[in-house]
């Protein structure tokens, strides 16, 4: 801060024993240095609320930059989320378009109902596995089969 070196102070201190006296000069150191630490402590927090707001500022700065870049950002997704949804209900548009045209000549048909709900079965299955079984048990036992009466022997 100042620019003091040892001699100088020796040269203050034999100026300030012949003036002040040697009764009142320890008091005197005394209050000075008192002084002197204030001036210190002082200056120390002049410097600290300085740097406190020196600091506060590029915090407000970067919060402006983030907030900017934020809002751009947002913008940006907005107008992307705007275009996928104007594509996707042009799509919607032509697809219905497609729909209607494909659907409106089949208006006219009629389908028919079956004929036999599909959960019976048909009775003709059941028929001919019986024979079957009893053409098998005939010839076992020596009987000629219907079959076989229509052959000539």
């Amino acid at each position: 801060m100042f620019d003091i070196g040892a001699s100088e102070i020796f040269v203050i201190g034999v100026v300030a024993l012949i003036v002040i006296g040697p009764e009142r000069l320890p008091r005197v150191a005394k209050t000075l240095g008192h002084l002197f630490g204030r001036l210190q402590r002082y200056v120390s927090e002049v410097k600290s609320d300085i740097n406190r707001e020196i600091e506060l500022e590029e915090l407000r700065a970067l919060k402006a930059t983030m907030q900017d870049a934020a809002r751009s950002i947002e913008q940006t997704v907005n107008s992307q989320v705007n275009y996928i949804d104007s594509e996707v209900k042009q799509a919607g548009a032509e697809v219905q378009k497609q729909v209607e045209t494909a659907v409106s000549p089949v208006t006219g048909i009629q389908l028919i109902p079956p004929a036999m709900p599909a959960s019976e079965p048909p009775a003709s299955s059941a028929e001919e596995a019986t024979p079957a079984k009893s053409d098998a048990a005939d010839m076992q036992a020596g009987k000629p089969s219907v079959n076989d009466k229509d052959k000539p022997a």
